[in-house]
């Protein structure tokens, strides 16, 4: 998949998007953002990983705040941890993301990770099979195969968010209302007083077709 030259889309971007399209646009188009205590707690993990650096663990060689790009899918960002792990005479990326909470109904994670993987098999001309998700509420790290579903999955969502950057239009509230309770831009997206309009509208257009055919 090729994308049109455009600014780098920010990995961060992806998991929003795949949470809600209108709240990336608010965050990376409208330049929104307001804090809440899932925020607050995800900035304050993020902040070991940040430090950078590099060191070995068991003989892992691991890699802290890596930048990782790829110009096939027009994708930039930093990788929390990437292990490279021993394989013959190369090494194989493994990428490792830090999150508050517990995994996660949605794939959101899981589509941020893969962004990382597909980078780090431009950057190193290897194949990375799969990464993995540390969760701080349960301290234990989720195993994710990158495998052609999830891959796919990144790649639509890569296409997705490049028409909305490139529309430069925040699309309307997603109508999965459950996932605007955690959201920390609820009072600014306003998503009921946004639908109403829109509802009215469609009311109305559905009327006037039903109008119609009853006049033929």
């Amino acid at each position: 998949m090729a994308v049109e030259e455009q600014e780098p889309i920010p990995l961060s971007a992806l998991q929003h998007a795949v949470y809600c399209l209108r709240q990336a646009a608010l965050i990376h188009i409208e330049r929104a953002w307001a804090e809440n205590r899932f925020t607050a707690e995800g900035n304050v993990l993020h902040a070991v990983a940040d430090k950078g650096g590099k060191r070995k663990v068991r003989g892992v060689r691991r890699v802290m705040a890596l930048p990782v790009a790829s110009a096939r899918l027009n994708l930039s960002g930093i990788a929390d941890v990437v292990e490279f792990l021993a394989d013959g005479e190369a090494e194989t990326a493994y990428p490792l993301e830090y999150k508050r909470g517990k995994p996660k109904l949605h794939r959101a994670d899981e589509v941020q990770l893969c962004a990382q993987a597909l980078c780090l098999e431009e950057m190193t001309g290897r194949l990375v099979p799969e990464g993995a998700l540390y969760y701080a509420e349960t301290r234990r790290r989720v195993v994710v195969p990158i495998d052609d579903d999830l891959r796919r999955l990144t790649e639509d969502t890569v296409g997705a968010l490049a028409e909305v950057f490139r529309s430069g239009s925040t699309p309307p509230p997603t109508t999965r209302r459950e996932r605007c309770r955690a959201c920390s831009l609820i009072e600014i997206c306003r998503p009921d007083a946004v639908q109403r309009p829109v509802r009215a509208w469609r009311t109305r257009m559905v009327e006037r077709s039903l109008a119609g055919e009853g006049d033929g």
